[in-house]
């Protein structure tokens, strides 16, 4: 079953509680997103949600409200957050731990790179009833016998493709025979693979099914651009990018060994920066995170593991640096920028010979990718394909002042 509720400008109306809705209030959330619009109504009144919804349009209040909700009325019982990334988790607690505090709901991380002990003695405190996890730690505590989920009332599945994705599959099964049957789940993904339906079909009770966008599908206020570049001229074209955007940037490249010379490149250009990768603990990947909302760093530099983890606001540019190893993940990273409906710009660079990606990339989005050049590098075309290229007007790139890109300002240039 489909929801398609009327569209509403506040939370009010919602069926959220006075005392969520004024503590909303207080922390400046004024205006729901379609998919809290949507999914609140549902998860308040208990009933099991499939939720599939772009990368930033505020899934995590989506089941945070209706969760607290749900706790806070039961007085017993606890909540189960699953996640595929740490970074994700850190995000997620941040959001939950505004909501429950002011009803002495407390939350508890349960990720890898933290001490368990400590885990269990927050675990074990009465007020803790929200445990956030990955899957490979729960599954460590439950063995361990220091965490069990026979109270669950609610269960979440966030970012559940990525998680399948990282081949959890087999964890989040075996976690799930341990889980109540007299539950609420939640899933939540921001695509919509065979596979998440089988979850569906196995774990959830007549799900009530909202569909934001299609998958695929990329947010609306971000623009989107390509350069043609060889390998060995990106660190050339990226110091002229980032001299032409002043704002923050995120750039992510696909390997941890390339994530760390691109660093130590953007520090020799007297650039800030840090970054976060599976080769960096926890305290630094933390640290790296802090210091890119706070404005420490300007740029953060990613591997992929980042890609939904990243929930900063503001982010000017999103760089592809290089292209994703799965091409689903190239909406997740352009997501980065233009949350919530602000405006962003994402700028991929190619090489020659990786048409057939690009194109890839193409048939996901359904849109075509403009192509751009750029006075620092010699014009390049791709080696094979027959897509139509486009560059932008003038030379010399968007320099401040210039106006930011926009979609249909691009001439044809020829073909791939």
């Amino acid at each position: 079953m489909t929801q398609h509720p009327q569209e509403v400008s506040t939370f009010r109306g919602l069926g959220i509680a006075p005392g969520i809705l004024e503590l909303l209030d207080r922390l400046k959330y004024v205006t729901p997103t379609p998919i809290q619009q949507q999914a609140i109504p549902v998860a308040v009144e208990g009933k099991d949600v499939l939720g599939i919804a772009q990368t930033g349009t505020g899934k995590t209040l989506a089941f945070g409200v209706p969760l607290i909700q749900r706790l806070s009325q039961a007085g017993n019982g606890r909540a189960l957050v699953l996640v595929p990334t740490r970074e994700l988790a850190l995000q997620v607690d941040d959001t939950l731990r505004k909501l429950g505090q002011p009803f002495n709901l407390r939350s508890v991380i349960l990720i890898g790179g933290m001490n368990m002990s400590t885990q269990v003695q927050v675990v074990r405190k009465p007020s803790t009833r929200v445990l956030i996890a990955t899957p490979g730690r729960l599954l460590d505590h439950i063995e361990q016998r220091t965490v069990t989920l026979t109270d669950m009332r609610v269960v979440v599945l966030d970012e559940a493709d990525r998680m399948l994705d990282m081949g959890f599959a087999p964890q989040v099964k075996r976690i799930a025979r341990y889980l109540p049957r007299e539950r609420q789940t939640m899933l939540f993904s921001a695509t919509m693979p065979e596979s998440i339906l089988d979850i569906a079909k196995e774990y959830m009770q007549l799900p009530i099914r909202i569909e934001i966008a299609r998958a695929g599908t990329t947010a609306e206020k971000v623009t989107q651009e390509l350069f043609i570049v060889p390998q060995e001229m990106k660190r050339t074209l990226l110091a002229k990018l980032l001299e032409e955007w002043k704002g923050s940037v995120l750039i992510f490249a696909r390997t941890k060994a390339n994530a760390k010379k691109i660093t130590r490149a953007l520090r020799e250009m007297r650039h800030t920066a840090a970054e976060i990768h599976a080769n960096r603990s926890l305290n630094q990947r933390r640290e790296a995170l802090e210091g890119f909302k706070t404005g420490r760093y300007r740029i953060l530099v990613a591997t992929d593991i980042a890609s939904r983890g990243i929930d900063v606001k503001g982010i000017e540019l999103v760089i592809n640096y290089d292209l994703p190893d799965d091409v689903d993940n190239y909406v997740h990273r352009i997501g980065r920028t233009g949350r919530a409906g602000r405006a962003g710009h994402a700028i991929t660079l190619a090489s020659p010979d990786q048409g057939s990606q690009v194109r890839d990339i193409e048939r996901l989005t359904r849109e075509p990718l403009k192509v751009s050049t750029h006075p620092a590098v010699p014009e390049q075309r791709f080696s094979a394909g027959s897509s139509p290229q486009h560059r932008r007007p003038g030379p010399g790139g968007y320099g401040r002042g210039q106006g930011r890109p926009q979609r249909g300002h691009f001439r044809p240039r020829g073909r791939y």
